[in-house]
């Protein structure tokens, strides 16, 4: 299985199109996400990690963020292994999503 990276203006799209099926995954550390995260993101961490896999619908898209955009792709691909059937990275990650909506 493979990811797509995709630009924030895709994953805007994706989100508001699904009527809530997309699941949202930050991979930021605690504090980061308690700051500020995409609305109805779930901070994933290696504590959480298997819960979330066991009990997340693999069926759905799936859209990785972090940071800038780095370590989400390796997630994004980490996680198509695990069987996640459509598996995104935001490109330029948390901060190319902030960038944007402060464009709008």
């Amino acid at each position: 299985m493979s990811f797509k990276r995709i630009p924030v203006i895709e994953a805007q799209e994706m989100i508001s199109s699904s009527g809530g099926e997309v699941t949202i995954v930050d991979i930021r550390d605690g504090v980061s996400y308690a700051s500020g995260h995409i609305d109805s993101a779930i901070n994933l961490t290696s504590d959480n990690v298997q819960k979330f896999i066991g009990e997340t619908d693999i069926q759905l898209p799936l859209l990785v963020y972090c940071y800038h955009g780095n370590m989400s792709q390796e997630a994004a691909a980490w996680l198509a292994g695990q069987g996640f059937v459509h598996s995104f990275s935001l490109n330029g990650g948390y901060q190319a999503w902030l960038e944007a909506e402060s464009s709008d």
